[in-house]
């Protein structure tokens, strides 16, 4: 049984984060620290994606057109703030070997998020939104080759983030005007755009995040939020787990009291009991936070949260034990 985090953290100091990283959980990650410009998870990935130019506008990133020439200085600056953030974890994570987790926004997230060059988001054009998670698919395979050229005896996990894809299944995404809704999209069509991504770590901070949709894409793991899931979600999650499928269990609130250990593994434990599943499946289990740490109210909050994840770990190694 591992731990990690989900990717955000607080603060602006990306040297602190990822010598913290390195130290306090199984899978170090490649830190967010949206208090940063351009350090937010859609920038990030607006970094990554090759052959599409984007700008920031005041509503947000919005598409401009095709071609790395025509990157605005906003996407560039988003790109070189990254490279910097490598150079770091390069510098600190020398000697390195192991796993090591990168994150990315995910294909339907950037879709119903990104603006078209005239106007509305790219999900609502079929044509655009299979442009898009191409150029994503490409730009991450690079960002990929790059963090194991930096970091040699990495064993890289891509993290993939889609906290927008139930709203895209559901047909809950609204239009520029706001007075309709886009379309919404079946489950077939949209493993279809997450298919270019095999093998890759979904998260999704959501009561029903949509686990039959990842695990047909091919995922080899699921993050979710355990305290917000339901009964139908867990079901799912059951049949992930037997299937071989990674369960990333977010059991440490992101904000609040800091729990103790043997409270915040309480609901992984018990639900694990009533649906019948075999404790030696529980050893497989990531215990990570419920979600990204960037609204912890400090550093030193969000470090005391990430330190609570190896004593989750103890007390649920107990349990499958029992």
């Amino acid at each position: 049984m591992t731990t990690t985090g989900l990717g955000s953290l607080p603060g602006d100091d990306i040297r602190e984060w990822i010598h913290a990283v390195l130290d306090l959980v199984d899978i170090p990650f490649l830190p967010e620290l949206p208090a940063r410009p351009y350090g937010d998870m859609l920038s990030r990935s607006v970094a990554v994606l090759t052959e599409l130019a984007a700008d920031l506008q005041p509503a947000g990133w919005r598409l401009t057109g095709g071609g790395d020439a025509r990157a605005s200085l906003d996407q560039r600056r988003a790109r070189a703030l990254l490279q910097e953030d490598l150079d770091v974890l390069e510098e600190y994570a020398d000697g390195y070997t192991g796993p090591l987790k990168v994150q990315v926004t995910g294909p339907w997230t950037l879709a119903a998020t990104l603006e078209r060059p005239r106007g509305d988001k790219v999900l609502a054009d079929h044509g655009a939104r299979r442009d898009l998670a191409q150029a994503l698919a490409d730009g991450v395979l690079q960002h990929l080759a790059e963090v194991r050229k930096r970091v040699p005896g990495a064993d890289v996990v891509l993290q993939l983030d889609e906290p927008g894809l139930p709203a895209v299944l559901a047909g809950a995404v609204p239009t520029a005007s706001g007075w309709s809704k886009h379309r919404s999209v079946d489950g077939p069509g949209a493993v279809e755009l997450l298919s270019p991504f095999p093998t890759a770590v979904y998260h999704c901070c959501a009561a029903r995040p949509p686990i039959e949709v990842f695990t047909k894409a091919g995922a080899s793991g699921v993050a979710v939020d355990v305290s917000l899931l339901t009964h139908a979600a867990w079901d799912q999650i059951a049949i992930a787990a037997e299937a071989g499928t990674t369960l990333y269990a977010g059991l440490v609130p992101t904000t609040g009291a800091v729990p103790d250990a043997a409270v915040a593994a309480e609901p992984l434990i018990r639900r694990w009991r009533e649906l019948g599943l075999d404790p030696e499946l529980m050893k497989q289990v990531v215990i990570t936070p419920a979600c990204g740490l960037a609204s912890a109210p400090s550093p030193a909050d969000a470090r005391a949260r990430l330190k609570l994840l190896q004593r989750i770990v103890e007390v649920v190694g107990e349990a499958a034990e029992a």
